[in-house]
């Protein structure tokens, strides 16, 4: 009988809190909510006002038990449990003796167990203490007041190494979920384990890359063990001595002719398979060969903020990645696959892991490695003022520790980044405002521990102190300060400025500025009654988390438009609306290049179904601005930028490519009824990686009452075309567009949609009554003209009814 060396202890225990009988039941990994919601005991969190029914989930501790066997012949040796991402407090027993206390979730702990274990049936038992009641605990302890984010309603959040958004955010659900969302083993250290696996690379003068594979050991007594390395094709086998404790191995593989990983969008997505293997145990990585370095030089703004791979700026063109779902068991690896292809399927190359999340799995990374999505990754910290204890910083440190050397073998990842806007925070608190030098040097002693451990871990890493951030050091106002650094620029959105407002600002690398929409009607109909779809209902309200944002996006829409004449042409408009909002500042910032070599959207992605400034929701389709985001972030592209006062028009070339890029142009106005007029016709090349201008034009040469129009193809096969309105959407004179539709059923279940205009049509809009995506949305289409769109469903097979909405037809009254 060969010998057990791993027991997979995830599947289905048994779970219970005081005074909850009889038993139930929750499959690890999973969330403690869903195992109620599955077992009839809460009603979904996510629909109606349910959210304030269930928050006594989180007060209370939850204990969750399974049993296991051994044979007597098992027990010699040393075992231990292998778990990680543990939500959050918990005491761990084994046969009723405690062998864990864990208190972070972003921590693997693998304590050894082998004098606990028993032949024959052996239990354990995780016991999850109410994450509110540890951290009030652990609020009482502190030397002094450490308030937490007035965006979280459940309070104690940051006195926990947990994410953040659990406790509520302006786009999260407050649950303060409890649970074991990882590896969840017993495993027998026969007679050492792996405890980390990195790479390093050199890349030489001559085109060689160095790979200098590092494999960290763990053992409780001295041995020798066979290691085998195996790389592209190459074996190197060794007899290894490992030491009690850490042992530190190093193995060089040249790769003479290295095939180079680069981010979407500027080449291939090349991967190496790494192996390594002990007895009992294998672990692989993909490896990407690249070199990345953030140059941050001084020039005449300021100091500049580009990512430069493989001796090439990349303009970083992306959005910022907030957990997939608010409770783990209603995530999948394919439903974060699917987010993150949309994210590249818009022309994205980089996403922000922001710092109120979880540090994501190993598959998240992985998915961006093939993807070729660089990683911008945030130290789990946000908008909170935290503890500096010893005790707290210690677990801070090993947190680092671990997170670093479980991801820095990932091609992908660019930038390790200490915080999310905790330099901003020292002034949101009438504490830290009150004796700021206390509060800033408990700050720095948090930040200087993030950044040592993490240079620790990996000396060759990027490092940035904080987002946003002017600098190393520079405590500053980066929400307004556009000379240096990232930025957060949210004016517009917070402040109420108009759209141009996004003109007035130069930054080096925007990593956040966002505009709210309402989710899709599709899923407004899945958490609302139809008495409740109306704006101002309570059940609205509750999914809607920023204060005053409905109001905001209500207001908005008097600027520049006509209201809608019913609600869910509200909730059309209001993502027509948020795409122009963010369509206004990415065209100006990009056309900025190389001045500016960064816009990342906030956000990506909802946790659950709400009004945010997502661009996906919450089932992954996409709303509006998505589809807007894959023309404004198209590699080659002609914009309009209006000048300050109005007068003039210039049209910018951007050219992403490393190429010199040829562009064609042809100008129209357009009447309200759909007519076109030649204006101009203009022809240029735009140089590699850069923006310059193809022509201006007078604002004059468009008469009152038609709008601007283009069309233009580009030497590398690409072409797009696009309108601007002289003033205000509003102030158009719209007439009836006489839109038509003509649906066809595939062979392969998809649909084609022909949609013709008899008129001026903008922003037309195919909503469908199931999940899924079309080849194209929120286009214009004039007198005459017609276009042919894909419709995939989510679900192979599923049916689908078809709504079409253009601007004309949400605002007219007759």
């Amino acid at each position: 009988m060969p010998e057990t060396t791993q027991i997979d202890l995830g599947g289905v225990w048994s779970l219970d809190a005081e005074g909850q009988r009889p038993a139930l039941k929750i499959t690890l990994p999973g969330d403690v909510h869903s195992a109620l919601q599955e077992q009839g005991i809460i009603p979904d969190p996510y629909f109606g006002k349910n959210e304030a029914e269930v928050q006594w989930v989180a007060h209370e501790d939850w204990r969750l038990s399974r049993s296991f066997r051994l044979d007597a012949s098992d027990l010699d040796g040393r075992w231990y449990l292998d778990l990680d991402f543990v939500d959050t407090v918990a005491t761990v027993r084994v046969n009723g003796e405690r062998v864990l206390e864990a208190d972070n979730c972003f921590r693997r702990y693998r304590p050894d167990v082998s004098r606990f274990l028993v032949a024959g049936e052996n239990t354990i038992e995780v016991l999850l203490h109410s994450p509110v009641e540890a951290g009030k605990a652990v609020h009482a302890r502190q030397p002094f007041e450490v308030p937490w984010t007035r965006n979280s309603p459940i309070p104690y959040g940051n006195m926990l190494r947990k994410p953040q958004c659990h406790f509520g955010w302006d786009w999260n659900i407050a649950l303060a979920p409890l649970g074991l969302y990882g590896t969840v083993k017993l495993c027998k250290l026969d007679p050492a384990r792996i405890e980390h696996l990195t790479v390093k690379q050199r890349h030489l003068t001559n085109g060689s890359v160095e790979l200098d594979v590092v494999l960290t050991l763990f053992a409780v007594d001295p041995c020798v063990l066979p290691v085998e390395f195996e790389f592209d094709g190459e074996t190197v086998r060794l007899d290894c001595g490992a030491n009690a404790g850490e042992t530190v191995l190093h193995q060089r593989f040249v790769i003479e002719q290295p095939r180079l990983w680069w981010p979407a969008g500027s080449g291939k997505q090349e991967l190496y398979a790494l192996k390594v293997t002990l007895p009992g145990e294998t672990v692989t990585r993909q490896v990407g060969l690249r070199t990345i370095e953030l140059i941050t030089d001084k020039d005449e703004a300021g100091s500049r903020f580009a990512f430069k791979v493989n001796g090439r700026e990349i303009f970083c063109k992306g959005a910022n990645w907030i957990p997939a779902d608010a409770l783990f068991s209603k995530t999948s690896p394919e439903k974060t696959e699917a987010l993150l292809r949309s994210a590249v399927d818009a022309n994205m190359n980089m996403i922000r892991v922001w710092g109120g999340g979880f540090y994501e799995h190993d598959g998240f990374y992985d998915t961006c490695d093939r993807l070729g999505l660089l990683v911008w990754q945030d130290f789990m910290f946000a908008c909170n003022l935290y503890p500096s204890t010893p005790e707290f910083l210690d677990n801070v440190a090993a947190e680092v520790d671990y997170q670093v050397r479980r991801l820095s073998h990932h091609a992908s990842i660019a930038l390790w980044c200490g915080d999310n806007e905790l330099v901003g925070a020292l002034t949101w608190f009438e504490v830290s405002q009150k004796n700021r030098d206390r509060y800033l040097v408990s700050y720095d002693r948090l930040n200087r521990t993030i950044e040592a451990a993490a240079k620790k871990a990996n000396p060759e890493l990027i490092w940035w102190p904080s987002s946003p951030s002017s600098g190393y050091l520079d405590f500053g106002d980066a929400w307004h300060a556009d000379g240096s650094g990232d930025m957060h620029f949210w004016s517009v959105w917070h402040e109420n400025k108009s759209f141009d407002h996004y003109r007035t600002v130069k930054p080096r690398f925007c990593s956040e500025f966002g505009f709210q929409s309402y989710t899709s009607n599709l899923l407004i109909r899945r958490f609302a009654d139809k008495k409740d779809i109306n704006i101002a209902s309570p059940v609205m309200e509750v999914h809607q988390k920023n204060p005053g944002g409905n109001e905001r996006i209500a207001g908005t829409m008097f600027r520049y438009f006509r209201f809608p004449n019913n609600f869910h042409n509200f909730v059309y408009l209001s993502q027509i609306q948020q795409g122009l909002a963010i369509k206004t500042a990415v065209e100006f910032w990009r056309s900025l290049k190389p001045h500016c070599m960064g816009t990342l959207i906030w956000q990506l992605n909802d946790t659950w179904p709400v009004a945010s400034w997502a661009s996906l929701d919450h089932g992954g389709n996409w709303k509006a601005m998505h589809y807007q985001a894959r023309r404004f972030f198209a590699p080659v592209s002609l914009f309009a930028i209006p000048s300050a006062d109005g007068k003039v028009i210039d049209m910018a070339m951007v050219n992403d490519t490393p190429h010199p890029t040829e562009v064609s142009a042809e100008f129209f106005t357009v009447s309200m009824d759909g007519q076109r007029s030649p204006l101009t016709t203009a022809r240029g090349t735009c140089r590699p990686d850069a923006a310059s201008t193809l022509i201006s034009l007078p604002a004059g040469s468009v008469p009152e009452g038609r709008l601007l129009a283009w069309s233009y193809s580009a030497s590398d096969g690409s072409s797009g075309r696009g309108h601007h309105v002289n003033g205000t959407y509003k102030q158009l004179e719209l007439e009836p567009p006489g839109l038509a539709a003509r649906t066809v059923r595939r062979a392969d279940g998809s649909y084609e949609i022909t949609l013709s205009s008899k008129g001026l049509a903008l922003f037309v809009m195919l909503e469908a009554d199931i999940g899924g995506r079309f080849s194209d949305n929120a286009f214009d289409l004039t007198a005459g003209e017609s276009q042919t769109i894909l419709f995939t469903p989510a679900e192979q097979g599923a049916e689908a009814e078809f709504t079409m909405r253009d601007l004309y037809s949400c605002q007219a009254v007759d």
